[in-house]
């Protein structure tokens, strides 16, 4: 299926994308695989600093699904820490998790239904270095569990389009099954969640582990109870700070409307993983709740507190009624050359309420806009 694709046609497709040619062109230069070689050109492209390498062999679906450097390094080494000397990837997909997995274990088995993301895989595991037995097969088949033997059972399924509702039994290949195939291998279990799932959906016991890369939720990944540390834990990357939930500390979560003189970020992984009181414990100073939504919650406080287990803290510069152009006004008069907007409001609305706070400011300083209530908080980045 890559048979006679090369590297230097890969990197002739990146060179004539950036240079913006069509279709019709790159198929008159790249011959009859342009359409692959274009694929893997596009996905080089977009993954960015996703990866160390970027000469990986992946299409747009695998990159979508691929698991990021970091989180891929962190969740081996945190394998490692149990001496475990086998695993196998039930859904490996272009292989970049499993490849991280195998740096740190004796024996990994890479399975998947699909040819391409097997032969992506073998070629990514090559350029890394590590040794990997790969099956084309579909995972739960019988004589594909029969040729198993590893000490844990890794999936990472693909979630469907948006639904009402996360559910283990729409995902594919579905963690249901995946663990009625292979219980009887191990009681070893690792599985990547969409975030968004109810905690009572997943019916075994262990730990439900929210990683949150570069101030954005990433992952959740859940673990059958041999390899639990916690209940429910968060992890900061790429800081690498982590909180674990402990039912023994004592409530000091309170909750105030009055900002203080500070604002402080809090990951969306803590807050997914009901560790606030845990975090408020670890930073160990007088802050209290001011927001929680869905994609932001901030405490407040009379501190300048700065904290790898805090996404970003603030300098509260004015408290103002929720109102654009009186903003803008309090903006141009302090010099402030650009806004950034970390609210929630209604699609349809963002963008006339930016560009009216954005309007003709051209001072030097960059505000964090807030909105809690019918306040805006505006702010400045320590």
């Amino acid at each position: 299926m890559l048979e006679g694709i090369t590297e230097e046609e890969i990197n002739e497709a990146m060179e004539l994308i950036r240079r913006g040619f069509d279709e019709k062109k790159l198929h008159a230069r790249l011959g009859e695989n342009w359409e692959l070689i274009a694929e893997i050109a596009r996905a080089r492209i977009k993954a960015g600093d996703k990866f160390s390498r970027n000469d990986l062999w992946l299409d747009m679906e695998g990159l979508r699904y691929a698991t990021h450097e970091v989180v891929a390094k962190y969740r081996a080494e945190r394998l490692e820490e149990f001496g475990i000397k086998s695993i196998a990837d039930v859904s490996c997909g272009v292989g970049i998790q499993l490849i991280f997995y195998a740096m740190r274990v004796e024996k990994a088995y890479g399975i998947d239904i699909d040819p391409l993301k097997i032969e992506f895989a073998k070629r990514n595991a090559e350029k890394y270095g590590v040794e990997i037995e790969f099956i084309n097969a579909d995972s739960l088949a019988p004589e594909t569990v029969e040729r198993v033997n590893a000490e844990v059972i890794f999936s990472d399924p693909a979630r469907p389009p948006e639904m009402p509702e996360r559910r283990l039994e729409d995902l594919l290949p579905s963690p249901l099954e995946i663990y009625r195939a292979y219980r009887s291998k191990t009681d070893s279990f690792i599985f990547d969640l969409p975030p968004q799932m109810r905690r009572e959906k997943v019916p075994w016991k262990g730990e439900f582990e929210y990683i949150d890369l570069h101030g954005h939720l990433n992952r959740l990944t859940f673990y059958t109870e041999p390899l639990a540390k916690a209940e429910r834990s968060a992890v900061i990357l790429p800081a690498g700070v982590r909180l674990e939930s402990n039912p023994d500390l004592e409530d000091v979560v309170e909750w105030t409307e009055k900002p203080g003189q500070y604002l402080y970020e809090i990951p969306q992984a803590v807050d997914y993983a009901d560790l606030l009181n845990e975090l408020f414990h670890e930073l160990k100073a007088n802050a209290m709740m001011l927001l929680r939504e869905k994609r932001r919650v901030l405490a407040t406080g009379d501190e300048p507190i700065k904290s790898p287990y805090l996404k970003r803290t603030y300098s509260v510069v004015a408290v103002l009624p929720f109102h654009p152009v009186r903003i803008n006004d309090f903006l141009r008069r302090e010099n402030f050359g650009r806004a950034t907007l970390k609210m929630s409001v209604p699609q349809e609305d963002y963008w006339k309420i930016r560009r009216r706070i954005e309007a003709n400011l051209r001072g030097e300083r960059r505000a964090f806009i807030f909105k809690v209530g019918e306040r805006a908080i505006i702010a400045e980045a320590l």
